[in-house]
């Protein structure tokens, strides 16, 4: 096949997905008895439907998600698909939503407890509320007592902050630390030693 039909292979199959498709589920639907796709060949494909699909004309683009790809709409069509499917507002994350949602992707996997242990104050209602707007997930149960359920961040994390993978989020700079171990113990009335 042509670059050209294979892209148009790799559309058709993330179209009818729907959702983030494996990149070895991707290259296994286009190999097949007497050519093995590659993984670099895969890549250059994908990189340059990419560009395509970032012209100004298109009203779709394609996303790598942690070694995944999908199909989706751009994000300055969204008020208008809202009211075509009548889907709710996108979710305001609140100071406390963010705070315990950063714990979580920096942390992962994290378990309730050590989330409260860093925060300093109950995090139930903040976890189940990222549960509900898909942005924190279970991802296992640790092996102590009690068997706390462990958290991490889901695929909708990663597409709505627009990274691939959790290592691309920002490095938190030692001089940032400090202004929040400072910023703790002023909130706090204590120090706080390291």
């Amino acid at each position: 096949m042509i670059d050209t039909e294979i892209k148009a292979t790799i559309e058709a199959v993330l179209f009818a997905i729907g959702g983030a498709l494996e990149e070895n589920k991707l290259i296994d639907a286009l190999s097949d008895e007497d050519n093995q796709f590659s993984k670099k060949e895969l890549h250059k494909l994908i990189a340059e439907m990419k560009e395509e699909y970032a012209a100004e004309n298109r009203g779709i683009r394609l996303i790598e998600l942690d070694g995944k790809y999908q199909l989706c709409t751009k994000n300055e069509y969204y008020d208008v698909l809202a009211k075509i499917v009548n889907m709710p507002k996108k979710h305001v994350l609140t100071d406390v939503l963010l705070e315990t949602l950063s714990i979580v992707a920096y942390k992962q996997p994290v378990t309730r407890q050590e989330i409260e242990k860093i925060r300093g104050v109950s995090c139930s209602h903040a976890i189940n509320r990222l549960i509900e707007y898909n942005l924190v997930c279970e991802v296992g149960r640790l092996d102590a007592p009690g068997h706390p359920i462990l958290f991490g961040t889901t695929d909708d994390f990663l597409r709505s902050f627009g990274i691939s993978g959790v290592d691309e989020l920002p490095d938190i700079s030692p001089d940032k630390i400090e202004d929040f171990r400072r910023q703790a113990e002023e909130e706090a009335g204590i120090e706080v030693t390291t």
